[in-house]
Order: C-alpha cells, then structure tokens, then sequence
C-alpha cells in the first residue's frame, strides 16, 4: 500500500491549522481579563455567521481543511462573541500575578 501526500490538500490544512489557532490567544485573553469591550460586535457577529457558512459548505462538498478549520474557528469565534456579550458593561480582570510575566511586583534589593 502506498501513501500519496497531496499538496494541494496539505496545503489546506496548514492553512486551516495556522488561520484557526490565531484565534486561540484572543479567546484565551478575552475569557482570563474579561475585557471584550474593544471587540466590534457587529464584526465578531457577521464574522462568525460568515464562518458558520463556510462550515456548511464544507460539509457539503466533503473538504476536509474547510471543515476542520472552520468548524474550530466557529466555536473560537463564537466564545468571544458570547463573551463579548455576556462580559458587556462588566470591569476587567487585572491580570493574574501584578506584574510583568506574572511573577507579581516582588523585585529583591
């Protein structure tokens, strides 16, 4: 049995891993200080609706990157939407530790 890599196919899902993942550092901000407020609504909305879509039409033609990438994305992109709705009017989080690095302000003289 032989093994035949498609490029255009590997292609595509290192397109889907490195567009998907540049979410996670934005969720995972949004969700630690709890500040969304600099996050366009309107945009985040009609974003997720346009990725819901390419998910469905990756469903429907069986493309494996469009669905694994976009499947992902949704549900990245629908957390800061629902955290941008859910965290509307609250006060952030100061960030864990205090300080830089999040070792707290403790300096030794």
């Amino acid at each position: 049995m032989t093994f035949a890599i498609d490029p255009a196919q590997t292609a595509g899902l290192g397109a889907a891993f490195f567009t998907t993942a540049a979410f996670l550092p934005q969720a995972l901000k949004a969700w630690r200080s709890r500040s969304v407020g600099d996050l366009s609504l309107v945009t985040f909305l009609v974003f997720t609706v346009g990725v819901a879509l390419w998910l469905a039409y990756g469903l429907m033609t069986m493309d494996l990157p469009i669905i694994l990438a976009n499947g992902v994305t949704l549900v990245l992109a629908g957390a800061i939407l629902a955290m941008r709705v859910a965290f509307a009017g609250q006060p952030a989080r100061a960030p864990r530790g205090g300080g830089p690095g999040g070792h707290g302000d403790h300096h030794p003289s």
